[in-house]
């Protein structure tokens, strides 16, 4: 009878052993993996937006800039059906909305 109990209580330990080394290669090959991904893949860096006065008003300032260029450029779609006057107000936009933001907007005068 002990020795049926000794021969059960081998193979119990024996399974428990295997068991334990597939999860310690389980676990070998997920780290490895794991440190394969953090060398190859860059890490995500998180770029805040500051939150001061200053800042918000200059956001929302460039906010309705960008909507009235949308409003412009949709104006002089919808009006003229030439698709080079539509471009050309396009291009003079582009070259007109800086200049127009640094005449109104500039502060150091």
């Amino acid at each position: 009878m002990s020795k049926e109990r000794a021969r059960r209580r081998a193979v119990r330990e024996a399974e428990r052993e295997r068991a334990l080394r597939r999860e310690a290669g389980r676990q070998a090959r997920r780290s490895r993996r794991r440190a394969l991904k953090a060398r190859l893949v860059p890490r995500r860096v998180r770029i805040a937006r500051q939150g001061g006065v200053l800042a918000r008003r200059e956001r929302a300032r460039n906010g309705v800039v960008a909507l009235l260029f949308v409003i412009v450029q949709l104006i002089a779609w919808l009006l003229w059906s030439s698709w080079w006057v539509s471009f050309g107000v396009l291009v003079f936009s582009l070259l007109l909305v800086p200049v127009l933001v640094t005449l109104v907007f500039d502060r150091r005068t």
